[in-house]
């Protein structure tokens, strides 16, 4: 008898019911299209409560953090290169220490650790707002980073762990219940933005207090309604489970392609400007361009999810996100030799916007649908927290490789070039369908 391992043998039970269970909600949802617009109001007390989180958490986020930068340079005097080491120290303590939140909420459970994590962010704004010296505000910026490094991963492993619960009590494809959870963090990615413009009226200051407020909000309302303990979510040991990760290929592989799509969508802060700036001279357009991937994903995310959910498996879905991705740097490649200007010159740079939007629909909710099948038991917190902290390291490394290419004075279409071919080429990373068990 030939044995599978068992990594291999939960993904291909957990894929076949899947496709059985895909397969029935595509016959009832044909019979009964009026249901498949209740996801939400067929979710779960829990599930609901960590969705309205994700949105809380956004807010609260983009009511400062898109503010910093200008606030670090003119109020408080720091040079560039300071405020760009303040930014990349949260960056490096939020995303590089998300594998070290979710081992905590297997070994701990998820309320401890996102109430300890609202509690951090809480003191890190307030800290914030009053920090007047360099060391004050490093201080409060590893503080925020740290505190989404415990929330984040613990909010959203157990989303996926419902997710499937859901999928599998018949309510329908998992890959609903994460989209709705990425609408409703774009939501608060959406509106944060505004509160702190309006609040940054004020002072900087209030816009910082106003934030920790918002995370007191969602601290009473995770102690009154995030229960001790979740029924099916087992506890584990922190020791030994990074040592059974780096041995899991599948998983390192799915990390792999979910890093080239982060290290394309990274290429909006990154590639994006220049290009603006170089057909239109500012880079005012810029905030409509991304009030325009908002937008998409807020009103398509979900109509994107269920036509996806009828016709493809996840690793089909992920694929077709990465070659839209990829068509949206090849549109930029094709257009830039004309070297157009103006208005006209902004129509690329709006249509690799909408394909990228377009990929990240099909990318994102089928990637953290995808860890639970690969996950071991107990460990999902920092499966998903992994699937973070490695997507992020190869992005850290691919962005100073991108940075390197526009700085060589190659042909203005090489670049965009070269960016269209990774995520094209990290489709033969996607962890194929395990074969059947076989026996005697």
């Amino acid at each position: 008898m030939t044995r599978q391992p068992a990594n291999e043998t939960k993904e291909a039970d957990s894929q076949t019911s899947a496709a059985t269970e895909a397969s029935r909600h595509r016959i009832w949802s044909r019979l009964n299209p009026q249901p498949r617009l209740r996801t939400w109001s067929r979710l779960n007390p829990l599930l609901r409560l960590l969705i309205l989180t994700q949105l809380a958490f956004n807010i609260g986020f983009y009511a400062v953090l898109p503010f910093l930068a200008e606030h670090l340079g003119t109020a408080i005097g720091m040079a560039g290169w300071m405020v760009g080491l303040v930014l990349g120290l949260r960056t490096f303590s939020q995303q590089g220490l998300f594998v070290v939140g979710g081992a905590l909420a297997d070994r701990y459970g998820v309320r401890p650790v996102v109430l300890a994590g609202c509690v951090l962010r809480i003191a890190g704004f307030v800290w914030l707002g009053y920090a007047d010296r360099t060391w004050a505000v490093l201080g409060a910026v590893l503080l925020i980073g740290f505190a989404a490094a415990l929330f984040s991963p613990a909010v959203e492993s157990e989303v996926a762990r419902q997710a499937v619960v859901w999928e599998e009590a018949g309510g329908g494809p998992r890959t609903n219940v994460l989209a709705l959870f990425t609408v409703a963090g774009q939501a608060g990615a959406f509106v944060g933005p505004f509160l702190g413009a309006l609040l940054l009226g004020v002072d900087f200051r209030v816009a910082c207090l106003a934030g920790a407020g918002v995370f007191v909000l969602v601290l009473a309302g995770h102690l009154w309604l995030l229960p001790q303990h979740i029924p099916g979510r087992k506890r584990v040991a922190v020791k030994g489970g990074a040592r059974v990760l780096v041995r899991n290929r599948r998983f390192l592989a799915l990390c792999g392609a979910y890093g080239a799509y982060l290290l394309a969508y990274n290429q909006l802060y990154l590639i994006l400007p220049d290009e603006v700036e170089r057909a239109t001279g500012s880079q005012a357009p810029l905030a409509w361009l991304f009030a325009l991937s908002s937008l998409l994903v807020v009103t398509a995310q979900l109509p994107v999810t269920r036509w996806a959910g009828d016709r493809l498996d996840l690793r089909r879905s992920m694929a077709a996100g990465l070659l839209l991705i990829a068509a949206g740097f090849a549109v930029v490649a094709a257009a830039r030799p004309a070297a157009w200007t103006g208005n006209a010159g902004l129509l690329p740079a709006a249509g690799f916007v909408v394909l990228l939007t377009l990929g990240q629909m099909l990318v994102l909710p089928a990637a953290r649908a995808w860890v639970p099948d690969l996950a071991e038991d107990g460990r999902l917190g920092l499966y998903m927290g992994a699937l973070s902290s490695v997507s992020g390291l190869i992005v850290l490394i691919g962005s100073a490789g991108t940075g390197s290419l526009l700085d060589l004075g190659l042909p203005p279409a090489v670049p965009w070039l070269v960016l269209a071919v990774i995520p094209v080429a990290s489709i033969a990373l996607l962890p194929r369908r395990p074969r059947p068990v076989t026996g005697q």
